[in-house]
């Protein structure tokens, strides 16, 4: 991975910077705290899951992929800004860590929030099926 920022060390995501334009279910920030989702049924199944999720929002590719991690960028509608979402499969866990963070800028307006609330309701309405 060439950003070092991005990627899983030591079974965790990079901590989120003190500006506020970012969000993650790793840190001990509280302001910046989120809660990882549970696994829909298998590492496979999960991960199959949130790539369906992913691929359903606008202005979002996946960059990478590996066995536990899916690293994908989300354009903004305007202004065209690149924010990095990042998802780490934790098998020992059996949760979906994540973090969400925005490339540029100081204050995101809680797009970064919104954001990944808006992904794990829909991953949730996904497992209820």
């Amino acid at each position: 991975m060439s950003k070092p920022y991005l990627g899983v060390k030591d079974g965790r995501l990079a901590e989120c910077p003190s500006s506020p334009n970012c969000v993650s279910t790793q840190t001990d920030q509280q302001d910046k705290k989120m809660n990882a989702l549970p696994f829909f049924n298998d590492l496979e199944t999960s991960k199959q899951v949130m790539k369906e999720v992913l691929h359903q929002m606008e202005r979002t590719t996946i960059e990478t992929e590996t066995e536990n991690y899916i690293h994908g960028i989300v354009k903004s509608k305007w202004m065209k800004f690149k924010d990095d979402v990042e998802f780490y499969f934790d098998q020992d866990e059996q949760v979906i860590h994540f973090r969400s963070a925005s490339r540029t800028g100081y204050s995101d307006m809680g797009v970064n929030r919104k954001r990944m609330n808006g992904i794990s309701e829909h991953y949730e309405s996904m497992r209820r099926k």
